[in-house]
């Protein structure tokens, strides 16, 4: 069953879907990348978003480019949680001898690692607008990604970079300049 067929919103039915395709991908990539930091990761959940919206696209009408990068990021940041988990059970892992020694987990003090695990235990929205404005997206963009009014974005943006200077000043101290 086509995209046209099931959802009736993209004007030009496959045509459409494949415009939006083409026009969003690349982006959609690049900033699942910044999550990440596996650029065949961040593929595989860009195309993942996609054939989320192909096989199963909105009930009501909405914005379809907001719906797919809401969507890849949440693909993103439960990736995120799920490695932070895994990492956790196989340190517990290695520490009991069940798993090869704890070198490969002693690399987490590089500055792009804290990063990533602070966003991991920000709320979905939080994490998104930091992510969002790190790629380059401007207020209005933000605030048509993620279903927020457009004067809402910087203040909620104010909030969350707020949010993540407490977190990351608690866990690891006073980032280095």
């Amino acid at each position: 069953m086509t995209l046209e067929r099931r959802s009736g919103r993209v004007p030009d039915g496959i045509a459409g879907f494949e415009e939006l395709f083409r026009m969003n991908y690349q982006r959609l990539a690049r900033l699942l990348f910044r999550i990440t930091r596996d650029f065949a990761r961040a593929e595989e959940m860009a195309s993942e978003a996609f054939w989320r919206l192909y096989c199963r696209p909105p009930a009501r009408d909405t914005n379809l480019k907001g719906w797919l990068y809401r969507t890849g990021l949440r693909l993103a940041l439960d990736h995120l949680r799920n490695e932070r988990r895994r990492a956790r059970y196989e340190a517990l892992a290695a520490a009991i001898g069940l798993a090869p020694g704890p070198d490969k987990f002693l690399e987490q003090s590089e500055e792009r690692e804290r990063v990533r695990d602070i966003l991991g235990k920000l709320k979905r929205e939080q994490a998104g607008l930091i992510l969002l404005r790190a790629e380059g997206f401007g207020y209005t963009e933000i605030g048509a990604v993620l279903d927020l009014k457009t004067t809402s974005v910087g203040t909620l943006l104010a909030r969350a970079e707020e949010t993540f200077r407490k977190e990351y000043i608690h866990r690891y101290g006073k980032p280095r300049s």
